[in-house]
C-alpha cells in the first residue's frame, strides 16, 4: 500500500485480451500485464507484438502519474477514422511497476474503442 491508502499491482496474466477501435482488432494477446489501482479500473498492458501498431500514430500528448510515471501516447488510424489519444505506454515507469515498461494500454473508455477479456466485454 502506498501512502494515503493507494494501492497498485502489476500482475503477469495469461487471459485472452482483445482490443477494437470500432470494427477493426487493433490488438490480441494471451500475455497481459494486469495493473489494478485504487480508483482507476483494471487495465491490461499489452506486449508491442502483440498489438497492430502500423495502426499507431505518435501523439504529442503525455501525461504524468505520481505513482507510475510518464506515459506518452498514440492515436489509432483506421479505416473508420482516427481514435485520438486511445494508446498509452510508460517507457520508464517508476521501479514498483517496472513489468509495464513498454507495454501499450487502451483507454477503454473512449468511445468506439472495446475491451474483450476471454470473449467477454468489460
Amino acid at each position: 500500500m502506498d501512502a494515503k491508502g493507494h494501492e497498485i499491482e502489476v500482475t503477469p496474466g495469461s487471459d485472452q485480451v482483445v482490443v477494437r477501435i470500432k470494427d477493426t482488432v487493433v490488438a490480441s494477446s494471451s500475455r497481459p500485464v494486469v495493473l489494478t489501482e485504487t480508483g482507476c479500473p483494471v487495465r491490461y498492458y499489452l506486449p508491442r507484438e502483440d498489438v497492430k501498431t502500423d495502426l499507431l500514430r505518435p501523439s504529442e500528448t503525455t501525461s504524468h502519474c505520481p505513482f507510475k510515471g510518464d506515459a506518452s501516447y498514440w492515436s489509432v488510424q483506421t479505416d473508420d477514422g482516427t481514435a485520438e489519444d486511445v494508446v498509452w505506454s510508460y517507457p520508464e515507469p517508476f521501479a514498483r511497476v517496472e513489468p509495464i515498461a513498454g507495454l501499450l494500454a487502451f483507454w477503454t473508455e473512449k468511445p468506439g474503442v472495446t475491451l474483450e477479456v476471454n470473449g467477454q466485454p468489460v
